[in-house]
């Protein structure tokens, strides 16, 4: 089994478990590039470094924290991710998706993920917010491959990754909060270059709406051990040829720290909404992804 499998995120997760308080998350939230503002949201916060999370590397792009911290946030129990691991950075899909499986072995039932992208749609502007509907994998890698994991589908089902009646709680809330929230589909390239303008046009032709370089391997390894998934990107350009400027990763924190507040008030709603109503996940016991995948 691998390295970083679910065997190596349970115990993981019983050697941090003490450390991040008594509480059981119901919801984890893994927070992109200059996202991590939500972080300091979080009340009664206890939080741990990925340095001290057996088989975490380091965090090691700009506007990545690099800690889980547990809380509460609207009274709802949460664990939030600091950063996440790239495949540009010499990782491995699996140990890109490796924290889903650990905070499913905390607990959480339900997942958040974050990202910042560039913009595909040309009716986007940066800024904006967009609620993933589905995702295109680009990155021509897989988090499932090899021996299946204990707790994991072989096969997962992705007619739905995003969940939809999540989906509906996040338009609820952004109609509620007066928040202008896009809608489509997210593309993971594997980078770390930013897009040529060809590439962009073929993004647009393949039904894209945003690019990006993280998120899918968490995804993948999300529904197969039966998460809920919700998720956000925060559209920080305008793709290659779509805008003359060229791209650089300090405009993209730049733009995610404008857009941060309303990053906040977005995903503070919605874990509200959730409340009770996020089931703690039982991937953390053996068998419990494979049986019953959450709706």
């Amino acid at each position: 089994m691998s390295g970083h499998g679910a065997a190596a995120a349970l115990a993981a997760a019983n050697a941090v478990r003490g450390r991040l308080g008594d509480l059981t998350p119901a919801v984890a939230i893994i927070l992109g590039s200059g996202l991590g503002g939500l972080g300091d949201e979080i009340e009664d916060a206890r939080a741990v470094k990925y340095s001290e999370v057996p088989g975490f590397p380091p965090a090691t792009v700009a506007g990545h924290a690099g800690k889980l911290i547990a809380g509460t946030l609207r009274d709802v129990p949460v664990l939030a991710l600091g950063g996440r691991f790239h495949l540009y950075e010499g990782h491995d899909a699996a140990l890109a998706a490796y924290p889903v499986r650990v905070v499913s072995a905390l607990g959480a039932g339900t997942l958040i993920v974050s990202n910042a992208a560039g913009g595909v749609n040309r009716r986007f502007a940066p800024g904006d917010l967009m609620l993933i509907r589905d995702h295109i994998n680009l990155m021509f890698r897989n988090p499932l491959v090899g021996p299946v994991e204990q707790g994991d589908l072989r096969f997962p089902d992705m007619s739905s990754p995003y969940d939809p009646e999540l989906a509906n709680t996040a338009r609820d809330v952004a109609r509620e909060q007066n928040i202008a929230l896009r809608e489509g589909v997210y593309a993971g390239l594997l980078g770390p270059q930013y897009e040529t303008a060809a590439e962009v046009r073929m993004l647009e032709l393949l039904g894209a709406d945003a690019v990006g370089m993280s998120t899918v391997p968490e995804v993948i390894v999300a529904r197969a051990i039966g998460m809920r998934v919700l998720g956000f990107s925060c559209i920080t350009n305008l793709g290659t040829g779509l805008a003359p400027e060229p791209l650089t990763h300090a405009d993209v924190l730049e733009t995610t720290a404008r857009a941060a507040g309303t990053f906040v008030r977005l995903v503070s709603g919605v874990v509200e909404r959730l409340g009770a109503s996020a089931r703690p996940g039982r991937a953390g016991r053996p068998g419990a992804g494979a049986p019953g995948r959450a709706p």
